[in-house]
């Protein structure tokens, strides 16, 4: 489906609503938040226009409504503008790994420790021979989606078992280092609320694999793809002494 400029504009605005506040959006919420220049009618009609196609949901008939996975990959791919780390969080990011760059587990654990604490989510780093690292997984708790016992207890599982994470990072393909997974993308069902965004670091090196970060699909793109994608290239720059 080809999306009109007005109905781009309408989900972009629900997309970063949804992000920030994990809360379905009704049409009173964007007519009274942000100046989109049409009638609380318009946009309840073209609501309705993108639920049809597939780009929003409505649980119950009197709640707002909230993006679907194939919206967020829309606009992951089409509408997303990246918030690049500063010059001085670089700095300290390198900082913290720096000193025990020779050091691949260490190094491991000082990234997903520090990626974590930046982003506020589960950070997960494995590599090719099996060995898996990751930090702040009580972040997920903070996370409506993660009151749901049943899934947070078969995400912590899934830290246990390396098979598993590999096939979630196998489906992405390998034509850009940096990938985004999200819903029914990471090939479980009951990981369908979830995403991952991780990076491909040391294709030159000894040591092959992954750094990213999970959590739900809300996940905030905008400042996360560019925190994980510097993790990842720092990664990659120090794997060479290894």
């Amino acid at each position: 489906m080809t999306l009109t400029p007005r109905q781009i504009n309408i989900l972009k605005h629900i997309i970063e609503e949804y992000i920030d506040t994990a809360k379905p959006v009704g049409s009173e919420t964007l007519d009274n938040k942000y100046n989109l220049g049409v009638s609380p009618a318009t946009l309840r009609n073209e609501m309705g226009a993108l639920t049809e196609n597939g780009f929003l949901k409505q649980v119950h008939t009197s709640a707002g409504r909230t993006p679907t996975p194939l919206a967020l990959r829309y606009y992951v791919s089409n509408l997303m503008e990246p918030k690049n780390l500063s010059v001085t969080d670089e700095v300290k990011i390198k900082e913290n790994v720096w000193d025990n760059r020779a050091q691949f587990e260490k190094t491991m654990r000082d990234a997903t420790a520090d990626l974590a604490q930046r982003t506020k989510s589960l950070a997960i780093a494995s590599d090719d021979e099996g060995d898996t690292f990751y930090a702040g997984a009580a972040n997920l708790l903070d996370m409506e989606e993660f009151f749901d016992v049943e899934l947070m207890q078969k995400v912590l599982t899934l830290l246990d078992h390396f098979e598993y994470l590999n096939q979630i990072f196998d489906r992405a393909g390998s034509d850009v280092s940096t990938h985004v997974l999200v819903g029914d993308d990471l090939g479980f069902d009951y990981l369908n609320p979830c995403a991952v965004i991780f990076h491909r670091f040391g294709l030159q090196g000894k040591h092959r694999g992954v750094i990213g970060v999970f959590g739900p699909y809300r996940l905030n793109y905008p400042r996360l793809i560019p925190t994980v994608q510097y993790f990842g290239n720092l990664i990659d720059e120090l794997s060479t002494n290894w």
